[in-house]
């Protein structure tokens, strides 16, 4: 549970709340001025937030920076969260080598909508500005956008880092990619922010926004940047793609094992940039914690932010039967696998011989002959084939509570019946399903 401040709070106590878990503050006497002058003539400051809606579902890397917006709405200021619609058709070239394929109205429609129902996961409903930045651009006429684009200049666009490299590669560069920045920064001049987050690789988009609002005549927004969360590896940016995320839609059980896999160092980052928890209380935590318990804490805190008090409570529970008492938890999530996806391929002479000993030992036509790394990998309980198979090795794997040992086949697999598959400190329920062959 977070603590609300009131717009009373002094400054120094603003700023340390706001910069707890921040990147980088341009400029933070900018923010500083903003924050007495709010003080003392007791009108919030505006703090946008914009997001594309490129994807239906959020993960708790998403969550860093809305969490930012949202402790400026627990100091009484405006929380605005900006949905792309518009921008969200050009397609934000950030990290991107290559062009980004637009979105159609109907998929920027249909996240949009989503994007709003998760949000107030974190946001309070009652206090937060929706709003689409279609209402301006829709209006925006061609003579709006010549105005506009004289603003910046081309070689102003290609000091972007995206850009850069991509020019020195002879990598094409689309108009829309170069218009970009300037219509994410023209959002600010719409919405008269006073500052907009966006996580460390905004950074660019950001100051854009300050020169535009210079330009069109306003005070110069404060751009403050969050870090990107690192995933479960604890290295690479958390992503769905990358198999290291956890959905913030995921059920309890699944989000609670995730955040219990992490390592204790990263436990930490992850109670000062997914948590209200302030920077004194996590460094007495450290000092004074045991790291079971206060993970244990964090998994619960998380839980409950995106499910309910009653559901953390519940998981914690089933948790400790799981994994301290060895027993399997009353509700566990299932998955289907098509056999086919699993199967050992036949043609591979280096499984020939394994093949030869399974199929010596599987007497029967109710089983398959099973790759386990795939199975594990299939389950989402890997990221990788390599990742499984590196806890085949460690001997982290069994199946109806037996363990497997590091061979990575199994000869009689049952088919449409459900098996308990472990992997570490995680758990699902698996039944192997003969749709046919892969295709």
């Amino acid at each position: 549970m977070s603590f609300l401040m009131s717009t009373f709070q002094s400054v120094d106590e603003q700023l340390t709340y706001l910069k707890k878990g921040s990147a980088e503050i341009i400029r933070e006497a900018d923010l500083r001025a903003k924050l007495e002058k709010s003080r003392a003539t007791g009108k919030p400051l505006r703090v946008k937030l914009g997001m594309d809606p490129t994807a239906p579902d959020l993960h708790l890397g998403h969550t860093v920076v809305l969490r930012k917006l949202k402790h400026f709405q627990d100091l009484g200021h405006t929380a605005i969260f900006l949905i792309g619609d518009f921008t969200g058709m050009i397609g934000d070239p950030t990290g991107r080598s290559a062009t980004r394929p637009p979105l159609t109205r109907e998929q920027i429609e249909e996240n949009a909508e989503t994007y709003k129902a998760q949000v107030f996961k974190i946001l309070d409903p009652q206090k937060t500005v929706v709003d689409f930045n279609r209402r301006w651009f829709g209006q925006f006429t061609a003579d709006d956008f010549v105005r506009l684009m004289a603003k910046y200049t081309v070689s102003q666009l290609l000091e972007r880092e995206d850009f850069h490299k991509r020019f020195q590669g002879e990598k094409p560069i689309s108009m829309h990619e170069l218009l970009y920045p300037l219509v994410q920064g023209y959002d600010s001049v719409a919405l008269e922010a006073d500052v907009e987050l966006g996580g460390t690789d905004q950074r660019f988009n950001l100051l854009v926004g300050r020169e535009l609002q210079r330009a069109y005549g306003q005070e110069s927004q404060v751009a403050l940047t969050t870090p990107i969360l690192e995933g479960l590896d604890g290295v690479q940016k958390m992503s769905k793609s990358l198999g290291n995320a956890i959905g913030i839609h995921e059920p309890p059980l699944e989000m609670y094992g995730k955040i219990m896999s992490i390592s204790d160092e990263m436990m930490w980052r992850y109670y000062e940039l997914l948590t209200d928890v302030q920077v004194a209380d996590i460094d007495k935590m450290k000092r004074e914690a045991h790291p079971m318990q206060a993970k244990k804490d964090l998994a619960r805190r998380i839980v409950e932010d995106f499910h309910s008090a009653e559901a953390a409570k519940k998981v914690a529970e089933d948790w400790a039967k799981q994994f301290q008492k060895d027993q399997v938890p009353e509700e566990l999530d299932s998955v289907d696998i098509n056999a086919a996806d699993v199967a050992v391929d036949s043609d591979a002479k280096h499984h020939g011989a394994v093949i030869m000993i399974c199929r010596a030992i599987l007497n029967r036509g109710s089983g398959h002959i099973v790759r386990l790394d795939k199975l594990i990998r299939q389950a989402g309980l890997a990221s990788s084939n390599s990742e499984a198979g590196a806890k085949l090795k460690g001997g982290a794997v069994s199946i109806d509570g037996e363990p497997i040992g590091e061979s990575n086949f199994i000869a009689d697999m049952p088919v449409n019946q459900y098996v308990v598959l472990r992997v570490g400190r995680r758990m699902k329920k698996v039944r192997l399903i003969d749709r046919g062959s892969r295709k």
